[in-house]
């Protein structure tokens, strides 16, 4: 039997089993045959922010912001590049503050922009503040 491990579509939410030995970067959802992987955020709102964190195999870097924060606007394009060089080895997602406060506070998050690192829906790491790309790209991948 082949090793294999879920992620959750980013378009149709729909959690897909993919083989481990197929190239993730290429994988389609088995439902609505788009790519698993877009090398962008994942927009995420309090119906679809369990599913996606506790579901999928694939670790999720979940950035909470607020369309009022300054650093969070600033940051907006820093993570839209990470994403790009982080994916498929860690999806990367967003979830306004204000659209969500009971996810926001289910976690805590007391400041923002906060970077909250998720394996199978269990916190993993933190970290608060606006960062530049290479700084982000070197936290990210220092936690996987």
């Amino acid at each position: 039997m082949s090793q294999s491990y879920q992620t959750v579509c980013p378009h149709c939410g729909v959690i897909n089993r993919v083989p481990a030995s197929k190239n993730a970067a290429e994988a389609d959802c088995g439902k609505c045959h788009q790519p698993l992987f877009t090398g962008q955020p994942v927009n995420l709102t309090s119906a679809s922010f369990m599913r996606h964190i506790g579901k999928s195999d694939v670790p999720v870097l979940v950035d909470f912001w607020a369309e009022w924060c300054g650093p969070c606007k600033m940051m907006a394009p820093v993570f839209a590049e990470a994403a790009k060089e982080l994916e498929p080895a860690m999806r990367l997602a967003k979830l306004d503050t204000e659209a969500a406060p009971d996810i926001s506070a289910q976690f805590g998050i007391r400041s923002i922009p906060s970077l909250v690192l998720f394996r199978r829906g269990v916190e993993v790491a933190r970290q608060a503040g606006a960062m530049p790309l290479p700084q982000l790209l070197s936290w990210a991948r220092s936690q996987l």
